[in-house]
């Protein structure tokens, strides 16, 4: 009986890569892995490097998808921000329906859905999408387990947009008020991913909440920010309004995800990130990365 083929999509980028090191974490481990990637761009070259096959197509489109899937037994479905996520998820289920023999699928989802209800308001248009995805998926009748981190550690609001401050002031400017919240590291979201399609058991229907290993406040993120790069960096809040307009909107993002970000600002200043699970080490026997080990890891991007 030959190994499972696992069907890794999103393994071009996005979410922090989560789906990028899923591939690697399989194929260190001798899987078979095939990695479905939107387009055979510079992305894709490292995938074939670990011995994935890497084939080229979009979640929105029935035949790719079908293709993609045709021999796969486990799933991992993740797709970055995109007004057509709702769309993917049903494409997703219909062709797992028909095709039959997937024994797993591994959603990619999102914290805030656990505090959402249908008519629930604040949240962006991303999370409404996250919210309605899990139930396609359950109502598909796939073998479902959904994955939802908390805000990543990786995301821009406490990386690059974070940054250049760092470096100038020593200054960590957030705009959370004095709410608390608990990223965690893309790694060990992929670490979390990897563990549950290798050994999938009776997970079927699990839901699993991914934290980093504490909630912080402002001043307690820049504690681990100076632990991270060995110097002192201050915290300090600053307004909603002034930071969307000094540090969000030059990005020039597209406006889905510039929605996103904003509203993902404003429900950690309402304390709707301030959180903490154990369910890392649950999963796979190891704790996540503190705020301070992660920044360590990364002395050119903040220094």
């Amino acid at each position: 009986m030959s190994s499972p083929l696992y069907l890794v999509t999103g393994a071009g980028g996005g979410n922090g890569g989560v789906s990028t090191r899923v591939v690697e974490t399989l194929r260190k481990r001798g899987n078979r892995v095939r990695a479905l990637v939107h387009r055979d761009n510079d992305r894709a070259t490292p995938l074939r490097e670990l011995g994935a096959e890497v084939v080229v197509g979009d979640l929105t489109d029935p035949r790719a998808v079908v293709d993609a899937m045709t021999g796969a037994d486990r799933m991992f479905f993740s797709m970055g921000v995109s007004p057509a996520y709702l769309t993917a998820t049903a494409v997703i289920c219909a062709a797992a329906t028909e095709y039959g023999r997937l024994e797993l699928v591994v959603n990619m989802s999102q914290m805030t859905v656990s505090q959402m209800t249908l008519t629930s308001e604040g949240e962006s248009d991303q999370h409404r999408l996250h919210y309605l995805a899990e139930h396609v998926l359950n109502w598909s009748g796939v073998p479902v387990v959904h994955i939802r981190p908390t805000a990543f550690l990786d995301n821009p609001i406490f990386t690059w947009m974070a940054a250049p401050l760092l470096r100038t002031q020593n200054l960590l400017a957030l705009p959370f008020g004095s709410a608390r919240t608990s990223p965690i590291a893309a790694s060990d979201v992929a670490r979390t991913v990897a563990t549950v399609l290798l050994d999938s058991g009776d997970r079927v229907g699990d839901v699993y909440e991914l934290t980093g290993p504490a909630a912080l406040d402002v001043h307690g993120l820049a504690a681990e920010y100076s632990r991270g790069l060995q110097r002192e960096i201050r915290g300090t809040d600053v307004a909603h309004d002034t930071w969307v307009e000094e540090a969000l909107r030059p990005l020039s993002l597209p406006s889905h995800l510039e929605q996103h970000l904003l509203r993902m600002a404003l429900l950690h200043r309402a304390g709707r990130y301030d959180r903490a699970t154990d369910d890392v080490e649950k999963v796979t026997g190891k704790p996540p990365l503190a705020v301070g080990q992660y920044v360590s890891e990364r002395p050119d991007l903040f220094g």
